[in-house]
């Protein structure tokens, strides 16, 4: 069967609507499931990681907390991007009954990643910051003021230049 170039056009026009209404669709339920989120400073100054350090946030620089689990599928094609910010600016995870100490490092070992992870065992960090759905990303700057917060999947690009802004 020979496409013509019309039905080619046809195709790849609507494709390009579909993801274009997808992506303003995914937008708005992100906006109105961020509507519930905690958008009180931060006032916790430490947390213990699965290595049983204590990470202490530098109050002196932006932070992205993100909030993730070990079973949800966005949260693992977004977990690249995590990573890689994590190099270049202050990140806290916050992994959700996603399992022991353990399996959580063997998790980040298996896959390579190396941000710092909490783990939320019984969710009370997750109710504390009102998560109703993974990922869940929050911005806060030097002051400890919420800048930005995000249900689901976020770009590398999107969430370096909010930690950029967040500088400001």
């Amino acid at each position: 069967m020979k496409l013509s170039k019309e039905k080619i056009k046809y195709w790849i026009k609507d494709l390009i609507i579909m993801l274009l209404v997808m992506t303003v669709v995914a937008n708005v339920m992100s906006i109105y499931r961020s509507q519930s989120l905690n958008d009180a400073p931060l006032t916790i100054k430490e947390f213990r990681l699965i290595d049983n350090t204590l990470y202490h946030v530098d109050s002196t620089k932006p932070i992205l907390i993100h909030f993730w689990a070990t079973w949800c599928p966005t949260c693992k094609v977004e977990a690249s991007n995590i990573d890689f910010l994590s190099k270049h600016f202050q990140v806290l995870t916050i992994a959700v009954k996603s399992g022991s100490d353990y399996e959580l490092h063997n998790y980040l070992k298996e896959h390579n990643y190396s941000f710092a992870v909490v783990n939320d065992k019984d969710a009370s960090l997750s109710r504390k910051f009102n998560i109703a759905g993974y990922p869940t990303t929050f911005i806060y700057d030097k002051n400890a003021k919420l800048r930005f917060s995000e249900v689901g999947y976020t770009s590398t690009l999107g969430l370096y230049l909010r930690l950029l802004w967040a500088e400001f």
